[in-house]
Order: C-alpha cells, then sequence, then structure tokens
C-alpha cells in the first residue's frame, strides 16, 4: 500500500488573488480548480514537484463554523500561521526577481547557517522563508 502526503493545504482570503500570487509570481502552476457550490478546492504544484500540491483554501464551512472563519482569516492576514518553506538555486537571484513582481519581502537575503534565506508574505499575509539550496 502506498502513502504520503500529497496535498498540504494554507487558507488564502481569495482564492483568485492567491492564483495570481502563486501562478504569476512563484511560478507554480494550477493543478486542480473545482467547484461545488460555494466550495472550491484549488490547488497549484511547483513545476519541480509534480506529485505535491499546495491547496489554496478558503476557510468555510462546514470544516469551520461562522466564529472560527473569522478568527482563520484574521490569523492568516497577521501572518501568524506556520511558515511555508520554498528552497530556490540562487536566494538573492530569486529575491530580485520576485521584488521586480512586486512580492512583499520582509526580510532581505542573509547569508547564515551556512545558506542564504529571505522571507515574505504571500496577499493574505501567509509567511515564506526563501532557502537557498546548499
Amino acid at each position: 500500500m502506498s502513502q504520503g502526503i500529497g496535498v498540504v493545504g494554507l487558507y488564502v482570503r481569495d482564492q483568485d488573488e492567491a492564483i495570481e500570487f502563486y501562478v504569476g509570481k512563484l511560478g507554480f502552476r494550477v493543478h486542480t480548480d473545482a467547484r461545488n457550490g460555494d466550495h472550491r478546492w484549488l490547488t497549484v504544484q511547483h513545476p519541480g514537484q509534480p506529485s505535491f500540491q499546495l491547496g489554496l483554501f478558503a476557510p468555510q464551512a462546514p470544516l469551520l463554523d461562522a466564529a472560527t472563519v473569522q478568527t482563520m482569516r484574521e490569523l492568516v492576514a497577521k501572518g501568524a500561521m506556520p511558515p511555508l518553506v520554498l528552497i530556490v538555486d540562487d536566494c538573492r537571484a530569486a529575491y530580485d526577481r520576485m521584488m521586480t513582481l512586486g512580492v512583499e519581502f520582509t526580510q532581505e537575503p542573509i547569508a547564515r547557517y551556512g545558506a542564504v534565506d529571505a522571507s515574505f508574505r504571500d496577499p493574505s499575509g501567509n509567511g515564506w522563508k526563501m532557502i537557498q539550496a546548499r
């Protein structure tokens, strides 16, 4: 029996805005965009990782009640959710390219711990750590 993690999700405030960011600025591609009433299953993939999907999900019922939906939206907007990590070949070059595309960085590239890393946020507030591959 094969087992593994195929999709990891994060909450976004607007799924169309998330597509613009993850596809248009980070270079991901849409894997699945399916709707069922008010529900939308939206996943993207990094071109170098075809077996992994990042789910861009709206916090909503039936998984969450109305009060929790509001709380989750506020936590995401504050950048309080766990950060994701993007591995790149050249952190400074990726930083320069992404800056020209309007990505909001919270930390410029810094050499430390034997690598170079930077930090940025998506339009919903989700934090990302970008680390140069060793």
